[in-house]
C-alpha cells in the first residue's frame, strides 16, 4: 500500500488529492464493508496505473538523461521530435575573412558587423527540434488552448514590407501542408506554444520552475546549426552547394516546403538554415563584446528586439551562413518567420 501511495503522490501532487486518498484507505482498514471492499478494489486498480505511469515517466527521464548525442525522442504524441546535442565548445560569430566574402555576395558591411567579435562559447548537452515546428504541431496547440491567430502578417521582414490584414498562420498567402513549417508566428506566439509544451510536462509531475522547453539561445542555435563545422556554411566554405542543402530565394518557388525535404546537418537537424527564419530567446545587441560564454541567452530588463536566425525561402544564399543574425520586435509576424524549440536535459 505504501508503494501505491507513493505512486499516487507523483500523479496527484498537482491536484492536492493525497489527503482524500489516505482518508479513504484508513476508513476501509477500520471498517471493511462490502461497499468499501469494492472501493478498495477500484483504488488498487488505480494504484497499478499510478505506479506504472510514474515508473514510465522516471524511466523516460533517465533514458533521455543518459541518451547519446544524436538520439531522437518525443515527449508526447503532439510534441516535436527532439535531437540530443553533445556538450562542447565553439567559436561563435564570423571571422573578418567571412565578412569580406559576404560583402562580395550581396551583404553590406553594416549587415554583418554584428557577427563580431568571435568568442569561445562552452555549452552543456541539450536537445533541440529535429525540424522547425510544423503547421500541424502548431494546430494541435491552438486546438487545445484556443490561442488567438493574431491580427495579420507581414509579407517579409524588410523595412517597407506590406502587412496583409487577412494573413494568418493557417493561411499565410500560399499553400502549406501540415508538414510545412508554421509561419506568421511572433516571438510571443512561440513562447505561448512552449508554455503549452511545458504544461504537458508539468502534468506529469515536474515543477513550473523546472520547465525544460524553451526557445534556443543564440549560442545554442548557432552551435547546433554548425553541427561541429567551422566553415561559413554547415556544408562548406561557400554557397555553391546551397541548392542541394536549403530552401532559399533561388529554389523555393516563392513559398515554404515540407520540413525534412533537404539533407540534415551533421547533428541530424533539418532545415536549420533556409525555409524559415527561427526565433531565439535572446535580446539583440549589436556586438558580442559582452555576450554570455556559457550558452545562455542575452536578456535585457528594459525590453528589446528579439534575435532570429537561419534565413528563409525568400532571401539570397549568402544569408544561409551559420553566423547570420536578424532581429525583430517580439510581437512581429511575417510569412518567413517560424521557430524550433530547445529543451534543457536533466
Amino acid at each position: 500500500m505504501i508503494v501505491c501511495v507513493i505512486g499516487f503522490q507523483k500523479i496527484f501532487d498537482q491536484l492536492g488529492t493525497m489527503v482524500t486518498l489516505v482518508h479513504l484507505i484508513n476508513n476501509w482498514q477500520m471498517n471493511p464493508t462490502r461497499k468499501r471492499t469494492l472501493l478498495a478494489a477500484l483504488l488498487l486498480s488505480a494504484c497499478i496505473f499510478a505506479v506504472t505511469a510514474a515508473h514510465a515517466d522516471e524511466q523516460q527521464a533517465k533514458a533521455v538523461t543518459a541518451a547519446k548525442p544524436g538520439t531522437v525522442f518525443r515527449d508526447c504524441p503532439n510534441c516535436p521530435e527532439m535531437v540530443v546535442i553533445p556538450a562542447g565548445s565553439f567559436n561563435m560569430g564570423s571571422p573578418e575573412s567571412e565578412k569580406v566574402w559576404a560583402t562580395k555576395h550581396g551583404a553590406s558591411p553594416e549587415s554583418v558587423s554584428d557577427e563580431a567579435p568571435q568568442h569561445r562559447v562552452t555549452l552543456r548537452s541539450f536537445a533541440i527540434g529535429k525540424y522547425d515546428v510544423t503547421q500541424g504541431e502548431y494546430a494541435a496547440f491552438v486546438r487545445e488552448t484556443r490561442y488567438s491567430p493574431g491580427d495579420g502578417c507581414f509579407i517579409s521582414s524588410m523595412p517597407k514590407a506590406n502587412r496583409r490584414a487577412d494573413a494568418r498562420w493557417q493561411s499565410p498567402g500560399f499553400n502549406q501542408t501540415e508538414r510545412d513549417p508554421v509561419v506568421c508566428v511572433s516571438w510571443q506566439d512561440a513562447r505561448a506554444y512552449i508554455s503549452w509544451l511545458n504544461g504537458k510536462m508539468r502534468g506529469r509531475g515536474s515543477n513550473p520552475s523546472d520547465d525544460p522547453y524553451h526557445l534556443p539561445s543564440e549560442a545554442e542555435w548557432e552551435y547546433a546549426a554548425r553541427g561541429g563545422t567551422t566553415t561559413p556554411f554547415w556544408w562548406g566554405d561557400n554557397d555553391t552547394g546551397a541548392t542541394g542543402h536549403a530552401w532559399y530565394k533561388d529554389n523555393s518557388d516563392g513559398h515554404t516546403h515540407p520540413v525534412g525535404s533537404k539533407p540534415a546537418n551533421p547533428f541530424g537537424l533539418y532545415d536549420i538554415v533556409g525555409n524559415v527564419w527561427q526565433w531565439t530567446e535572446d535580446c539583440y545587441v549589436e556586438t558580442y563584446t559582452k555576450a554570455p560564454v556559457d550558452g545562455t541567452a542575452n536578456e535585457s530588463p528594459n525590453g528589446c528586439m528579439r534575435v532570429d536566425r537561419g534565413s528563409c525561402w525568400l532571401y539570397p544564399s549568402w544569408l544561409l551562413r551559420s553566423a547570420t543574425r536578424e532581429r525583430n520586435p517580439a510581437d512581429f509576424r511575417d510569412v518567413i518567420m517560424g521557430f524550433r524549440v530547445a529543451k534543457t536535459l536533466p
